[in-house]
């Protein structure tokens, strides 16, 4: 248990084939879902209000699933959750530029601030900042490591242009 504000958030951690998942919230939706660095001890008992979260990852990673609709709750400013909402919009095994991402927001000079915001998403993989790739169709950028960005965006069947070196 996690107390944020004296609200109690319940906590689990389990197996992806990516790693480490921490998965984080209450009955209001879930405010994380980030990879963990290190391997934890995982617990069988999953918290009720994160069982929808979990059960869906899991079947996401199991190629079941490509639309994740639990209840979420993310805590970030209006520009931040604005962002994250544009995120939501994107189809499963598609992808769009930060400069593209910035068009739909309706300022193309914010493509850093747009960019920012998609590094402070709290809820990886359901709101998918792995479908936000560079111009030039590379991958750049991913809190949760450019390999996993790979994996994900292969999962969903979009083929990843690597840039040579």
């Amino acid at each position: 248990m996690f107390y944020i504000n004296n609200t109690a958030l319940d906590i689990h951690y389990f197996d992806s084939p990516l790693g480490t998942i921490k998965v984080r919230g209450d009955v209001a939706g879930i405010q994380e879902v980030l990879f963990e660095k290190s391997t934890l001890e995982m617990e069988n008992n999953v918290p009720n209000c994160l069982v929808p979260c979990v059960e869906q990852l899991q079947q996401y990673f199991a190629g079941k699933r490509s639309v994740l609709d639990f209840k979420i709750n993310p805590q970030g400013t209006d520009f931040q959750k604005a962002i994250w909402v544009l995120l939501q919009e994107l189809p499963f095994g598609s992808t769009i530029s930060y400069l593209g991402l910035s068009r739909q927001y309706g300022n193309t000079k914010a493509v850093r601030a747009v960019a920012a915001a998609i590094g402070k998403n709290p809820i990886l993989v359901a709101i998918p900042c792995h479908r936000v790739i560079g111009s030039d169709g590379t991958l750049v950028g991913y809190s949760g490591g450019l390999e996993r960005k790979e994996s994900l965006l292969e999962m969903e069947g979009f083929p990843v242009q690597k840039k040579l070196i």
